[in-house]
């Protein structure tokens, strides 16, 4: 077989390079290959517990792709010949290309330091349905499931297992869950939603071993108490895809990630890489990052399939800002770009403006919901650095406009002045506009 275009991945990264490069480069061939038959909504993942239900109700629809005339093989890659342009499958017959975008994603740590994470009962969160589908099988007979990893997939994977009934710990050896994203009031928020709905949280304690003689029935933790356990799902993060990428021998960087420039070339010509296999570097202090996320994904693989046969100067990756969600109960919490704390240890001096206000207005409206913006700013330009944000619905679009003044170097001032539209059902107060509250706070620190 003979593509003009080859993507290997078919998640986030995989589905949108594809749709670009074809309709970018309409008369060129497009096939992806990828291993399963449905894919998951990346994001969407730890909803299937409670919320979808099932896994059938998180699936990336092909339609898309078959609209545009991309080919779509289900089958596992098992080399690639980059010198000659050839991709051996598995199954189905070598497929020759002219360009290559490696969208092979990310897998799920499992550390080999921790004892015991071989017993059956012990998993992870991966993006196979059918591995999916047999863990919420097997879910259903364990009550009692503890949860490694406060992070963003951990946190959520919690909610939801107690909202089906499941008695549920989470533990974290970092002082806060989502400690890593968020600062100190932030976190401290988010433990008190999730205790609120019964999801008992312990921090400050690492976990040792887990024991058994088969599967697994106990958890040391470092200080020797001992928790009893009927399941144990690792949310210890992800590792970057790059075994295919090594075997080509491609470039890797010292975070383990695949070397790729702002267009999303790897270090072998015609050949690109982009989302969570791909390296990325921070957008506001320029050094390597470790940020894996769909909407980053998105963006790499869009730019891939841009510039296969022609680079646009406009469609450059000039560093990941960093825009993470989470949602607990009926709160959201967002963040975008640096923390206070990131924004201090990379040694910038900054001011920072936190207003509460709420979403709607007047108060009386039925589901209005407090907001609170917090803004972190260079005192020296007042450029604005990140931002963090705790809200209803609504919170995902704002956030989403501080991640938009990083990426353009919006200073507070500029904030200030953004016009914005109203709405009683559909925004906060122009009088009270929480993000641009926040903006006034900082701006009266600057001049004082």
């Amino acid at each position: 077989m003979k593509t003009d275009v080859l993507v290997i991945g078919g998640s986030a990264t995989g589905l949108v390079a594809a749709m670009t490069a074809k309709s970018h480069y309409p008369d060129k061939s497009v096939t992806v290959v990828r291993r399963d038959e449905k894919v998951m909504v990346p994001c969407g993942i730890p909803y299937i517990f409670g919320t979808v239900k099932t896994s059938d109700n998180n699936v990336l629809p092909d339609e898309g792709l078959r609209k545009l005339g991309v080919t779509i093989v289900i089958d596992e890659v098992l080399s690639v010949d980059k010198a000659n342009k050839q991709c051996t499958l598995k199954n189905t017959d070598a497929i020759t290309y002219d360009k290559l975008i490696l969208g092979v994603g990310s897998q799920p740590v499992v550390p080999g330091w921790l004892p015991g994470t071989g017993l059956k009962k012990v998993f992870t969160i991966q993006k196979s349905k059918t591995y999916l589908d047999q863990l919420q099988q097997e879910l259903e007979g364990c009550q009692k499931i503890a949860v490694i990893g406060a992070g963003f997939i951990g946190v959520e994977v919690s909610d939801e297992l107690v909202k089906i009934g499941k008695d549920v710990t989470l533990f974290e050896i970092l002082p806060h869950v989502l400690g890593q994203t968020f600062d100190d009031e932030f976190a401290v928020e988010a433990e008190k939603i999730l205790a609120s709905r019964q999801v008992k949280v312990v921090t400050g304690i690492g976990v040792s071993a887990l024991l058994g003689d088969d599967a697994v029935r106990q958890l040391q933790l470092s200080d020797g108490t001992l928790i009893d356990v009927d399941a144990v799902i690792l949310s210890m993060g992800y590792k970057a895809s790059t075994e295919l990428a090594q075997a080509m021998g491609l470039e890797i960087n010292a975070f383990g990630f695949i070397k790729a420039d702002q267009y999303r070339r790897t270090s072998a010509p015609d050949i690109f890489a982009a989302g969570d296999c791909a390296e990325k570097v921070d957008f506001a202090t320029g050094k390597l990052s470790r940020v894996m996320l769909a909407s980053t994904a998105c963006t790499e693989g869009r730019i891939a399939g841009l510039n296969l046969y022609g680079l646009d100067t406009y469609s450059t990756f000039k560093g990941t800002v960093g825009i993470y969600f989470t949602f607990i109960g009926d709160t959201g919490f967002g963040v975008a770009g640096l923390t206070e704390k990131q924004a201090q240890s990379e040694g910038f001096n900054v001011v920072t403006g936190t207003f509460s206000g709420i979403d709607r207005h007047p108060g009386k409206i039925s589901d209005v919901h407090a907001q609170t913006v917090k803004l972190i700013v260079s005192y020296k330009s007042g450029v604005i650095l990140g931002g963090a944000a705790i809200g209803g619905k609504s919170l995902g679009e704002l956030v989403n406009v501080i991640g938009v003044a990083i990426q353009n170097h919006m200073t507070v001032h500029d904030l200030m002045m953004t016009q914005i539209g109203t709405h009683p059902l559909l925004t906060a107060s122009p009088a009270g506009y929480p993000l641009i509250k926040a903006a006034e706070i900082v701006a009266n620190k600057l001049r004082g």
